[in-house]
């Protein structure tokens, strides 16, 4: 006879109720057939409640809008997957064409600055803070912001700690050797690299543009969960954070369509890259 606790299958009422709080508090859009997603991200809640199912999780929350449980529903239901010097045109293209125009143009003040805007564990941010270094810019002043809406993912970055799976996935051999050394069955990031950036949670449908101005934004693979206005609502901020002429970079399978008035669409070796005028 097996141990495990039956799925009890959510009830259609609680299932909209779910879908509304997660759109209403994070943005997400979740279709009619993520019942799986619900079902594997919310169980450990359920079962750290002391709960029998996610249908006396939804009773909890209409009941008391408990919000620290509320929470932990909205970051579960984020999805949180990054790895080391994801989609490796864009950093060849910030190597070959972006640092040597910002190196041209800020050789008075010596400053840059980068935001990762959906940095889940960093090693998005701290990839681009490796990159600075091998290319010489080690003595400048640097600012890499990195945010998401969960806390716990930016607790693990801010750490700099990753596991062996983590390290494997991206990133070189000579750059592991170079800024991690291992303890245990972890790797720790060098406090050279860490420096580097700073973590802040930041909800991206709120105004942004005093975080600006930046000379890069990531804002990878998160448009794809938002519905249309959201989207175009979250280009536009992200366009004010922008100095002129720099670059917004999007996953492989997002588009800044729609939004041509504040974009120009550039090609640089196998990247796509999206420039403010």
């Amino acid at each position: 006879m097996s141990s495990q606790t039956p799925i009890v299958e959510i009830r259609s009422e609680n299932y909209r109720f779910l879908q509304q709080h997660v759109y209403s508090h994070a943005g997400i859009v979740l279709e009619e057939d993520k019942h799986y997603l619900f079902e594997s991200r919310l169980a450990p809640i359920v079962k750290q409640l002391g709960l029998n199912s996610i249908n006396d999780l939804c009773t909890l929350l209409m009941a008391t809008r408990e919000t620290q449980v509320s929470r932990q529903v909205v970051e579960a239901m984020t999805t949180n997957e990054t790895y080391f010097f994801r989609d490796p045109a864009q950093y060849d293209a910030i190597r070959t064409v972006l640092l040597p125009r910002l190196r041209r143009e800020r050789q008075n003040t010596r400053t840059l600055r980068f935001w990762s805007a959906a940095a889940s564990t960093g090693q998005e941010a701290y990839s681009l803070a490796m990159v600075l270094l091998e290319e010489g810019f080690s003595g400048w002043n640097i600012q890499i912001l990195g945010t998401d809406l969960s806390s716990p993912v930016l607790e693990r970055a801010q750490s700099g700690k990753y596991q062996q799976i983590e390290v494997n996935r991206g990133l070189p051999a000579a750059l592991l050797v170079k800024h991690f050394r291992r303890s245990g069955m972890d790797w720790h990031l060098s406090d050279t690299v860490r420096r580097m950036v700073r973590f802040e949670t930041i909800d991206l449908r709120a105004s942004m543009r005093a975080l600006g101005p930046f000379d890069l934004v990531f804002c990878r693979n998160v448009m794809i969960y938002f519905d249309a206005e959201t989207k175009r609502k979250i280009m536009k901020e992200l366009y004010g954070t922008l100095s002129r002429g720099g670059w917004l970079l999007l996953g492989g399978a997002e588009t800044a369509f729609g939004v041509e008035e504040w974009f120009e669409r550039q090609t640089i070796g196998n990247a796509v890259v999206y420039v403010v005028q």
